[in-house]
C-alpha cells in the first residue's frame, strides 16, 4: 500500500547537484530562498564568505517555525550574530550541507510544516558554468 502522494501540495526540490537545485521543475543554479507556504527569492550571496545579518534577518521575516541552512558542499555554520533576528522571533535553524538540507526541507514541508530553505549555491561551481 502506498501512502505517501505522489506530488507535493507546496513547493518541492525535485533534483540538486554541484552548483544547482531543481525546484518544482525549474533548474536554479543561484543561492535561493524557498518556503513550504510559497514564498520563493533570490538569495543574493555567492560564497559563504558574503552573507551577513541581513541574509539571516530575511529569513526571520518569513516567520517560519524552523530555517534549513544549506551551507554548500561541505557544513559551515553561521556565526551567532547572523543569527540574532531569527534568535529574537524564536525561529529554530538548522545548518548541514546543500543537499541535505534539500532532502530534510522536503520532508518537512510535505508533513506540512512551516519551514524555509536558505539554499547557498556558489556561483562559480563547474557545473554552475556548464549550465546542467
Amino acid at each position: 500500500m502506498k501512502l505517501q502522494p505522489d506530488k507535493f501540495d507546496v513547493q518541492s526540490i525535485s533534483g540538486y547537484g554541484p552548483g544547482w537545485v531543481r525546484v518544482d521543475g525549474e533548474h536554479i543554479t543561484h543561492s535561493v530562498v524557498i518556503s513550504s507556504r510559497g514564498q520563493r527569492f533570490n538569495w543574493v550571496c555567492d560564497t559563504f564568505e558574503d552573507l551577513t545579518a541581513d541574509h539571516f534577518a530575511q529569513l526571520a521575516d518569513l516567520a517560519p517555525e524552523m530555517v534549513i541552512f544549506g551551507s554548500g558542499d561541505r557544513i559551515r555554520f553561521p556565526q551567532p550574530r547572523w543569527m540574532q533576528a531569527l534568535m529574537t522571533k524564536r525561529i529554530g535553524l538548522e545548518t548541514m550541507d546543500t543537499h541535505a538540507a534539500c532532502r530534510t526541507y522536503n520532508i518537512l514541508a510535505g508533513e506540512g510544516r512551516n519551514v524555509v530553505a536558505a539554499i547557498l549555491l556558489a556561483s562559480n561551481s563547474p557545473d554552475t558554468a556548464a549550465g546542467t
